[in-house]
């Protein structure tokens, strides 16, 4: 029975990670999937003057994976990964260097099979009030938030071109990372969440920019209706640590899809494991 780990939003936090290869030794899953905000923030690292940081990949991040693999190579796990909104795009250069190495899969932008299950991956996440733009992109529409900056607008630490940040939608995106095929079996690696459900409830209440009210909501209206029309079986997100507790639900089911949030605003590690044959039975503890 495929036993597997999900989880997002560590944002280079040791004691998160030291848990989490704690509970991987011990029960061994076959799939490991970090759902993007992996490390110390991307803004940080442009700024800081503490140089050591701006390598946590290498410097931690990799080495502690390398040496579960050491350990035990016949039970590591498959490893999916993609990057989230906090985490520098000039990061992922290490990303792809670490996945060279079999230490995990970089899935951003791509497919990937975890035995008869397709996995995708998508790290962009719609325009927000944060300054760093390496993975935002419009959502279906030029439409920006009251409150949010635009993505031609902010700080990126790789370029793009113009017409890219003007242009592209993460509903133009999803189009043409599926295509026309089958989903209903996949399993999709998010950031952002689904808009206008228990896992992007953001803690805006009453608060007003320019005398217009902020929207709670916080989510990819792409997202959800790829989800509602396309229907995979199960999609991950995070990015939206408080939505949990205010809504006190994690999970949320959209038609056939169920759809799972391992983010968290407490300081515990919120670890989501799941079978994908048996959705329903998906648990989330934090440790």
């Amino acid at each position: 029975m495929p036993n597997c780990f999900f989880v997002t939003d560590l944002h280079g936090r040791i004691d998160r990670y030291e848990k989490l290869f704690r509970a991987i030794a011990d029960e061994r899953p076959q799939a490991l999937f970090f759902g993007g905000d992996l490390l110390p923030s991307g803004i940080a690292a442009m700024t800081s003057v503490d140089p050591s940081h701006r390598d946590f990949i290498n410097e931690y991040l990799a080495q502690r994976m390398g040496r579960l693999l050491e350990e035990n190579p016949d039970k590591y796990p498959r490893v999916f990964a993609i990057l989230g909104n906090d985490d520098g795009r000039f990061e992922e250069a290490a990303m792809l260097e670490a996945a060279t190495r079999g230490l995990w899969e970089y899935v951003h932008g791509g497919r990937s099979e975890f035995g008869r299950y397709p996995v995708f991956g998508y790290s962009f996440v719609p325009p927000s009030p944060f300054q760093l733009k390496d993975w935002e992109r419009y959502d279906v529409s030029r439409f920006v938030d009251p409150g949010s900056i635009s993505p031609e607008m902010g700080i990126r630490t790789v370029p793009v071109s113009a017409d890219e940040t003007r242009h592209a939608t993460i509903e133009k995106d999803l189009r043409q990372l599926v295509g026309d095929d089958e989903v209903g079996n996949t399993i999709f690696l998010f950031h952002s969440p689904p808009y206008q459900t228990s896992l992007d409830r953001a803690a805006l209440d009453g608060v007003m920019v320019d005398h217009a009210p902020l929207d709670v909501h916080v989510g990819s209206v792409a997202i959800k209706r790829f989800i509602e029309e396309r229907q995979p079986l199960i999609t991950l997100h995070g990015h939206v640590h408080e939505s949990a507790r205010l809504t006190g639900s994690w999970r949320e089911k959209i038609g056939r899809t169920h759809c799972f949030s391992a983010a968290h605003d407490g300081p515990e590690l919120a670890l989501v494991r799941f079978d994908p044959a048996k959705p329903e039975q998906a648990t989330r503890e934090l440790l």
